[in-house]
């Protein structure tokens, strides 16, 4: 008799672990990897072209350079007017004579003394103008990464609007190779809040110079 219900015994266990096998595998428990997976990344948005144009400190470089390169010009037109006023005095000079040509030889002096500095502004601008864009454009990176942190996001594309028309066929085939994001609909945008951020860097930034 108890032979028999050992028997029993062990076949209901049995039984038991092949129902529970069988739930298990049509009814899997979801791990929390599989949520993760199963959930859709929080993606967001910004517009580095909009925060480059409004920004206080884009605002505050464009007048320091504007100051810069009227100063620049200024000596240079100042340089050109005198050796202008020299070529002019040459009319009075014998041609051929000592003086004469210690005129011309200081004349031409002073031209290739004017071209030199216009080509070094010229380079000194481009390089200020690289330098500045890099620090900014590092900081916004830096920021945007703060706000999408704060905000949950997962990934943040630049969402910047093509300039159409282009001035010219290859700019426009630029264009084209380079803007990945053709939609942005429901994403979340994180730019007002990059400027504000960027903006408060540059008050603060006034104040501890102040």
């Amino acid at each position: 008799m108890k032979t028999k219900l050992a028997i029993l015994a062990g076949l209901i266990s049995a039984i038991a672990l092949l129902v529970n096998y069988a739930y298990s595998k049509a009814n899997p428990v979801e791990t929390k990897a599989d949520k993760t997976a199963s959930t859709p990344p929080k993606i967001g948005v910004v517009c580095i072209r909009r925060i480059f144009q409004d920004c206080k400190r884009n605002a505050k470089y464009k007048e320091q350079a504007v100051n810069e390169q009227e100063k620049a010009i200024a000596e240079l037109e100042q340089l050109s007017k005198e050796i202008d006023n020299e070529k002019a005095g040459l009319r009075s000079l014998r041609t051929g004579s000592s003086d004469y040509m210690a005129r011309v030889k200081e004349i031409l002096e002073k031209q290739a003394s004017l071209e030199a500095q216009r080509e070094f502004r010229k380079q000194q601008l481009e390089l200020q103008d690289q330098r500045w864009t890099e620090t900014l454009y590092g900081d916004i990176l830096r920021i945007t990464g703060e706000v999408a942190k704060q905000k949950g996001l997962d990934m943040v594309f630049d969402k910047d609007e093509p300039e159409l028309p282009s001035p010219t066929a290859n700019e426009l085939m630029l264009t084209i190779r380079t803007h990945k994001l053709i939609y942005s609909g429901g994403c979340v945008d994180v730019t007002a809040d990059v400027i504000e951020r960027l903006d408060t860097m540059e008050t603060e930034k006034q104040k501890t110079k102040g």
